[in-house]
């Protein structure tokens, strides 16, 4: 009996020895006598104990870099600090171990070494203008290079371009003016429509009175009245004033000249009318 369950504690160990559990987003290469064997994928797996050596266990998730802020200077000679995340993640578990030494290390020199070579491409205004295009520039060029490490760039975000204080100071200055010109051309566009709605009100108040006159020859008294006592307002008005001055008209002569203005409007529409019989 002895020997039989020496036998079956050396199968248990065995098995124990030999199963290996992947976690689920993690993957684990293992190497048979020194060499590459296999990928070993999530849940339970089997090596062979002694013989077999699992030499590496990642994970194949979403991971992020922070990338340090960089002092570069800009095709406009401006000195920028700029702060950066990198995102990647493990796609070939073989080449990323065999294909580099130091994979964090590495990701993170190529990402610094290709932000300040595309920021350099740029001005400061450009920067700002093209942040999409710029990032999608150091995405291309990160994952010529990383497909051989077997690792995907997803994104490199840009959080921060920091120009010195007097570059920020001129940037504040000149989005400030820029604001000022729209509301001034908002302002300006304001009061020509409210210009033209005026005018158009004040044509259609005169073709209404012009067709008031022609069709009704007693309502010229209730014009002389209406003007007579605009007049009185306006003079009420103008005597209020602090800066007010003194102005003689003679009432008369405005009577004659309202005369003159109803005389004028009757004509022209008879004449239109003459013009169109004929």
């Amino acid at each position: 009996m002895e020997p039989i369950i020496a036998v079956v504690l050396a199968l248990i160990a065995y098995a124990l020895g030999s199963a290996k559990i992947i976690n689920e987003g993690n993957a684990a290469l293992v190497e048979r006598l020194g060499r590459k064997h296999r990928t070993l994928t999530p849940g339970l797996n089997f090596v062979v104990p002694l013989v077999d050596q699992i030499v590496m266990e990642d994970t194949t998730r979403e991971q992020f870099i922070d990338i340090k802020p960089q002092n570069i200077i800009t095709k406009d000679n401006i000195y920028l600090e700029v702060d950066a995340v990198l995102f990647w993640r493990i796609k070939d578990i073989e080449k990323s171990f065999y294909a580099i030494e130091d994979l964090q290390g590495s990701l993170t020199q190529l990402a610094t070494t290709t932000l300040r070579e595309i920021i350099a491409r740029n001005t400061v205004e450009e920067t700002n203008v093209t942040r999409a295009e710029m990032d999608k520039a150091i995405l291309d060029q990160l994952n010529s290079t990383t497909i051989d490490w077997g690792v995907e760039i997803i994104r490199l975000d840009i959080q921060r371009i920091t120009p010195p204080e007097s570059v920020r100071k001129s940037m504040e200055e000149e989005r400030a003016a820029e604001i000022k010109k729209r509301a001034l051309i908002t302002e300006a566009e304001a009061e020509r429509q409210a210009a033209i709605k005026k005018a158009e009100g004040t044509m259609t108040s005169m073709q209404i009175i012009a067709e008031g006159l022609r069709s009704n020859p007693e309502s010229k008294e209730i014009l002389r009245y209406l003007v007579a006592q605009d007049y009185i307002n306006a003079s009420y008005k103008l005597g209020e004033s602090p800066n007010a001055k003194v102005v003689f008209v003679d009432p008369g002569k405005t009577g004659e000249l309202m005369k003159e203005v109803i005389a004028e409007s009757t004509n022209t529409e008879g004449n239109g009318k003459s013009s169109e019989h004929g």
